[in-house]
């Protein structure tokens, strides 16, 4: 009920801008009864069906299922829901990747079928880039570890654009990605073994009190061990007041969406918020430019002045704690272009320390990582290789303590 909506909005389009300009493809469900070893077709059949009853005929099957579909059963789909054998479109379950998706259409020849339909006439694709891409990403020559700090974990596509944003920037680094999904309440003990096999930290956007102190406790680890951490709006946002806390020695310091009476709210409410109180509707939303400082990281992993990244949040840094911060090695590298806004900011001596008031991961693409994301990987792969290189070194000299004196933990 709640798509027959835009099932009317797509039958009355075809009529606005002629059925010759429209291809309609449906992605239907063709189960495997493992009782009967047999694919069953009457659900796509049911389904078509339904969309007749309301004007719109698919020209395309897309197949999803678990098992390759035979002549018999294409030619079958084909008579009972009026479309063309070639029209029935075998979108088997891929092994390793979703990124394997568009190359097995190809095999199937859906992009030819679609510009035939279209009458296009177009070259035929170069698909070497993206075969790399995929290649990387099933078989890497190198992996890192990626610690994400989070409160939803139970709900694994919570991250899910950040997951394939590291996926984007490690692939163009021939590098695949283990996840170390860490509950950020978990942190309340026992830190140092839950993130000192670790390569990089990231924390991502959220909302709400549980979780704060164990991401702060996170960005904490990361800034004194040289771990690589990028922090996504929220994520910036407790790297902001772990750093006034522990470097600046402002005990107080939190964020007003913490702690509402707090002596020191280095994160508050945007200015325009402070009056509101039905908040429906009212984050600082959508796209928005950023202007990045001069020399700075930032401007070295962008390569630009200016760059547009898109937002949603309620409370922003409080600038009136910046010149005490900066002078500890806190860098505010980008502003909103009236300067009031703090968007980026990273930390002076630090290998590779960021937070940004944005979301990047919404503007990372399979063949084009964001920056941000691409600088962490890379990042982190250093921090990794040094790593290693350390506790070869350790195996490799002599003992610096007697034999006699090492006093073994029981």
């Amino acid at each position: 009920i709640e798509g027959l909506p835009f099932l009317e909005a797509i039958r009355q389009f075809i009529l606005e801008v002629g059925p010759q300009n429209v291809v309609n493809m449906h992605v239907t469900l063709v189960p495997y009864i493992k009782a009967a070893h047999e694919l069953k077709t009457k659900p796509t059949q049911q389904s078509v069906a339904k969309l007749r009853e309301i004007g719109l005929q698919p020209q395309v099957l897309i197949c999803r299922t678990e098992k390759p579909l035979d002549g018999d059963l294409r030619r079958k789909l084909s008579m009972f829901c009026s479309v063309t054998e070639k029209a029935v479109i075998e979108e088997r379950d891929v092994e390793h990747t979703i990124y394997e998706v568009p190359l097995t259409l190809h095999a199937e020849g859906l992009d030819q079928l679609v510009c035939d339909l279209l009458h296009l006439e177009t070259p035929q694709p170069d698909l070497k880039d993206w075969k790399e891409f995929v290649d990387c990403v099933i078989s890497p020559s190198k992996r890192v570890t990626i610690g994400v700090v989070g409160k939803y974990m139970d709900v694994r596509d919570a991250y899910k654009s950040i997951y394939e944003s590291l996926t984007h920037a490690a692939a163009s680094e021939d590098c695949g990605i283990d996840l170390k999904l860490i509950d950020a309440e978990s942190l309340a003990e026992n830190i140092d073994a839950k993130l000192k096999d670790v390569a990089g930290i990231l924390i991502p956007g959220g909302f709400g009190m549980r979780g704060a102190e164990g991401k702060i406790d996170a960005a904490r680890y990361a800034r004194e061990h040289g771990v690589p951490y990028l922090g996504l709006c929220l994520g910036m946002q407790v790297a902001t007041i772990e750093f006034a806390r522990n470097v600046c020695e402002i005990k107080n310091a939190n964020s007003t969406e913490f702690d509402k009476d707090t002596m020191d709210p280095v994160i508050s409410l945007l200015e325009e918020q402070r009056g509101v109180s039905n908040k429906g509707a009212s984050m600082r939303l959508g796209t928005w430019p950023t202007k990045i400082s001069p020399g700075t990281l930032a401007e070295k992993l962008y390569g630009a002045t200016e760059v547009t990244e898109r937002h949603r949040h309620r409370y922003v840094y409080n600038s009136k704690y910046h010149e005490r911060m900066n002078a500890k090695g806190f860098v505010i590298s980008g502003t909103s272009p009236d300067g009031t806004l703090a968007e980026l900011i990273e930390l002076r001596d630090h290998p590779y320390f960021i937070g940004c008031q944005y979301h990047p991961e919404f503007q990372s693409k399979p063949n084009k990582p964001h920056p941000l994301f691409k600088g962490f990987i890379q990042a982190s792969l250093a921090h990794s290789a040094d790593r290693a290189r350390r506790v070869a070194g350790d195996q490799e000299s002599p003992r610096r303590v007697l034999e006699r004196e090492l006093v073994p933990q029981r």
